[in-house]
């Protein structure tokens, strides 16, 4: 049996809060090639998650809100925001991503963990799954694309 402390996750957090990315994870499932991807992601406020997608049919994801506050923006195929959920205590705690739909992450409060279910075998994004109308992680541009991903509201293009 597996267990998840409340310990593991305050250290995943503070392993986030010290990561150049803002963010980390912890895998559950023992193997990349198992058949449901299950992890823990710790993210803090400022953390990046460029728009991406993952064409296969099979790869929805279900995300569940663990502590903290994250928005879960959907886009469309030009950066227009489809849908924006709030995950939150008293709001929303989980969401499930439809597969090949355009999605990021803001997180709006230190110490946001969310549970991702997935089924597997981890198939890498590829660049062409990373939207065109975003800047890459480590581009300049990407700083002030994250502050407009945290004010736009549905049907604002980004």
């Amino acid at each position: 049996m597996k267990t998840i402390l409340d310990a593991d996750l305050r250290g995943l957090s503070t392993k986030a809060a010290a990561a150049s990315r803002l963010r980390t994870h912890l895998n559950v499932h023992a193997a990349l090639e198992e058949p449901v991807q299950r992890l823990f992601i710790a993210f803090e406020p400022g953390t990046y998650v460029r728009p991406h997608r993952h064409p296969e049919s099979n790869k929805w994801e279900m995300v569940v809100l663990i502590r903290g506050a994250i928005d879960l923006l959907l886009l469309d195929d030009e950066g227009r925001v489809a849908d924006r959920v709030s995950l939150s205590a008293g709001n929303a705690r989980a969401a499930e991503i439809p597969s090949n739909t355009w999605h990021s992450y803001v997180c709006r409060q230190p110490g946001t963990i969310l549970l991702e279910v997935k089924e597997g075998p981890y198939v890498a994004t590829t660049p062409e799954n990373f939207a065109a109308w975003s800047p890459p992680e480590n581009d300049p541009a990407a700083a002030a694309y994250l502050e407009r991903l945290g004010a736009v509201v549905v049907g604002d293009k980004v």
